[in-house]
């Protein structure tokens, strides 16, 4: 198993096209290419139907995916709001590649799971890996998360909604010839491949763990049976002039996902906005359903909290997995509001990643909502970085 990416900042699309693809073909070397990818920047719009042709051409890859976005990540380098295209490339030996469309009407969840096998075109029994591109404005994408979550329970999840459009027909995704601008796109890899999955929120938590008592869809009336807006005053009151700060800019709820963890460490906590509060009711809006029983904890982020975080979410998997040697490429989805806006700095990020995991390929884009798991369960994200690592199942 083999990946390599490349990106190119040229603006004639044939010169950049060829630069990505002769950077790749480099690095691979000889042989066929089993999947690429290609992240591309509204810059170069007029020429998307072209750019399958064109990739074909120089790699005569398996199965092609991509799609638009606010800006591309490849090479070490993360471009934000120029024109740019990054492709990133992969020999995959014994690995099943099954690329598939979604558009429509999603199965039902209470029908059987074989419903969503139909759906993207292999079983479970495969135990594929999936990686997906969405539209933003066109398809029901938690939805289509709980679905595959259902149908798959043992695979892993991974990639982001397509960007770089601010209106329903303005993202475009592609998959091997065709050029679409809704619905979702993707690929489920099965074989000798396996991909592990890191996903950073960005958020450090603030007061203490408590237990929702009161709730009402995504309306949050009672934490440890007081009132939930009093309780967020009280916290408000208790904070240092920085974190009172952030809480009055920044402010998220923390759910989490393992409800019998007495210790929640970085990542065991689903992070959601805050919506809103209702003095009347002393209620507060939560973007998730809750229910009763659920622990929750108030969480804030800026820039030093959201690198604090990459860096403890990335040095996590280094601890945690016994096989990082054997990784060979990666895939990033990030939130179009990180990058140089919120760290100050150009390719944050990647940087960060080679620091823990070393000169691993990786490539992606920056999202309108970023997918990736958090507590076995498969997600869509704001204001994160979804990482998606690969490597072989049973190494030679």
């Amino acid at each position: 198993m083999k990946w390599a990416t490349t990106i190119s900042r040229k603006t004639s699309f044939e010169e950049v096209v060829l630069e990505c693809a002769e950077g790749v073909a480099r690095r691979l070397g000889p042989g066929p290419v089993s999947l690429a990818l290609a992240f591309v920047t509204p810059h170069f719009a007029d020429y998307y139907p072209r750019f399958y042709g064109l990739v074909d051409s120089y790699l005569e890859p398996g199965t092609f995916l991509g799609c638009s976005g606010g800006g591309v990540i490849g090479g070490g380098e993360e471009i934000e709001r120029a024109p740019a295209i990054t492709l990133v490339a992969a020999r995959l030996p014994d690995v099943r590649l099954t690329p598939f469309r979604v558009e429509g009407p999603l199965p039902d969840l209470d029908g059987p799971p074989d419903a969503w096998e139909r759906l993207v075109g292999v079983s479970a029994r495969e135990e594929p890996q999936f990686v997906l591109l969405a539209d933003p404005f066109s398809v029901r994408a938690e939805a289509l998360l709980a679905g595959l979550d259902y149908a798959f329970p043992a695979s892993s999840k991974i990639g982001g909604l397509a960007s770089g459009g601010a209106s329903p027909g303005l993202n475009t995704l592609f998959l091997d010839g065709e050029v679409v601008s809704n619905g979702a796109v993707g690929v489920a890899l099965s074989g000798n491949v396996a991909l592990d999955t890191v996903v950073a929120q960005g958020c450090r938590p603030i007061g203490d763990l408590m237990r929702v008592t009161g709730c009402d869809g995504n309306l949050l009336y009672e934490l440890d049976g007081r009132p939930a807006l009093e309780v967020l005053q009280e916290l408000f009151a208790s904070l240092d002039e920085r974190d009172r700060y952030l809480a009055g800019t920044a402010l998220f709820v923390g759910v989490l996902m393992d409800e019998f963890r007495e210790e929640p460490r970085v990542g065991d906590f689903l992070i959601r906005n805050l919506i809103g509060v209702d003095p009347h009711r002393g209620a507060v809006a939560v973007g998730e359903h809750l229910q009763e029983g659920m622990r929750v904890r108030f969480h804030v982020r800026d820039a030093e909290t959201s690198a604090e975080d990459l860096h403890a979410v990335l040095k996590g998997y280094e601890k945690a997995s016994p096989d990082t040697e054997n990784l060979s490429g990666a895939l990033l989805f990030s939130c179009l509001g990180r990058g140089e806006g919120l760290y100050g700095r150009p390719n944050f990020d990647t940087t960060v990643f080679r620091a823990h995991l070393g000169d691993v390929p990786v490539a992606g884009f920056f999202c309108n909502g970023e997918i990736g798991p958090v507590g076995g369960a498969t997600f869509l994200h704001g204001y994160t970085s979804s990482f998606g690592l690969f490597r072989p199942r049973n190494p030679a």
